[in-house]
């Protein structure tokens, strides 16, 4: 925007030129309301944000241009059905928890293009959706009832999918590069252009997270809102200029086709993904998932361990961490770092219990989710104290910090922890330690059960 700018916009002409075309192209369509979903609007790990109220308003005062502002009516019709879809298919949904009313530059900037375009607010009212922590099948059915209530309130809508791509493409950008980053950015612009929603909700997490990416989520919803729809993909541009990477696409809908039930195709491909990590589970995971499915189920610890445990397993003792995951995400982490039962099996019974209920950073595990929940158990060695960081390494051993009772643990090889500063700096916020505290140091070794 040549506000914000000026004259460096000049060095993104092609995306400036895309946007300008889908504007167009938009406007001619004449929409009732433009639903948009934004990165930059509220976030919830467990909760769709849908814009409250009639009316919002938005300047670009945080990127020095007060003087552009945009008002927009929102389409509240649109809003209360959409409500009531998600209420009635348990879909978190809704336009509680309001944090900022004003629009977020995510929806700003498609906004302004689409007035330049020739779109009257006045006429064409809006929706605004944030996106959250939850699942990819769980923002494909939000744009499934975005699409369901377009048809039953006989709306013309048009869907923005607002978001960048990586943020991490350049070395002299404003996050650095990794080269995970054009990777995926490669990986999202080929699947838009390619209709291959599937592919793009089965994104590899970890390429997802150190790319830093943006607006993944959002183009999620918009498959959703195209499920069993013949489409057309046409990607217009594509720039990494400043080290974020741009993307505009423009998609038409041609008729209907079943066969694109790409919800389903999702529903049964995350089955299947699943169903090969529990035929592959060992002894270790698998009494891990048998403890924690009997409490979560009856509500009672196991009584009995199975009859056919290895000889380690029911003669050695030793710390256990029980690590959970749902989605790519870590649903639940108990352990201990010193043995308090009687043998390791005793451990991982008790550890899981308490990974699935003890948690305080997550709700109880629910029956519901059983089936996709993904089991590590790691076996510590006995701590070894150290007086040196050099005696560290991220890869190979986890760390205990300790100060004045206050304590700390992290376990090694963990995604986005690629330092000794890193791994200390976390384990001090786990114990409640200052930063700038000297600790007590210890570290460990762990054997991975997955």
């Amino acid at each position: 925007m040549p506000e914000v700018g000026p004259g460096e916009e000049k060095k993104i002409q092609r995306t400036i030129d895309a946007y300008r075309e889908v504007a167009k192209r938009a406007a001619a369509l004449k929409p009732d309301t433009l639903v948009i979903t934004s990165p930059h609007s509220i976030l919830y790990a467990d909760y769709f944000h849908i814009s409250p109220g009639r009316t919002a308003s938005g300047t670009f005062a945080n990127f020095r241009a007060p003087q552009v502002k945009i008002t927009v009516n929102y389409d509240t019709e649109f809003v209360n059905t959409l409500s009531e879809l998600a209420a009635s298919s348990s879909i978190y949904a809704g336009t509680l928890g309001e944090r900022n009313a004003e629009l977020d530059h995510g929806t700003l900037i498609p906004l302004r293009f689409m007035e330049q375009a020739g779109i009257d607010f006045n006429e064409t009212k809006v929706v605004r959706i944030g996106l959250s922590g939850l699942s990819a099948a769980e923002h494909y059915k939000l744009g499934q009832l975005i699409a369901e209530t377009a048809d039953k309130l006989n709306r013309r809508v048009v869907y923005i999918a607002s978001g960048d791509l990586s943020h991490k493409l350049k070395s002299d950008g404003p996050y650095g590069f990794v080269e995970e980053g054009p990777v995926f950015d490669k990986e999202v612009m080929e699947h838009i252009s390619d209709g291959d929603f599937l592919s793009m909700l089965r994104m590899d997490n970890n390429l997802c997270k150190k790319a830093a990416e943006c607006g993944l989520r959002s183009f999620w919803i918009m498959a959703g809102a195209l499920d069993k729809k013949a489409v057309k993909c046409e990607q217009l541009s594509y720039e990494g200029t400043f080290g974020v990477g741009y993307g505009v696409a423009w998609i038409d809908i041609n008729g209907d086709d079943a066969n694109r039930n790409i919800g389903e195709q999702l529903i049964e491909a995350n089955h299947k993904a699943l169903a090969e990590i529990k035929s592959n589970e060992d002894e270790f995971v698998k009494l891990a998932r048998l403890s924690l499915e009997t409490f979560v189920k009856t509500h009672s610890k196991l009584d009995n361990l199975p009859s056919n445990l290895p000889d380690e397993m029911t003669e050695r003792r030793a710390g256990a961490f029980v690590s959970l995951h749902k989605d790519g995400e870590l649903r639940g982490c108990i352990g201990t770092f010193l043995p308090t039962t009687a043998s390791i099996a005793e451990e991982i019974v008790q550890n899981a219990v308490s990974a699935c209920s003890r948690d305080p950073r997550f709700s109880p595990v629910t029956v519901s989710e059983l089936d996709d929940i993904v089991y590590n158990v790691d076996i510590l060695s006995e701590p070894e104290r150290i007086f040196d960081t050099k005696q560290l390494d991220v890869k190979r051993y986890g760390v205990i910090v300790e100060k004045d009772g206050r304590r700390g643990l992290l376990l090694p090889d963990l995604e986005g922890v690629d330092t000794v500063e890193q791994q200390i700096a976390i384990a001090k916020q786990k114990g409640n330690i200052a930063p700038k505290e000297k600790v007590n140091l210890w570290r460990f070794e762990v054997v991975r059960h997955r």
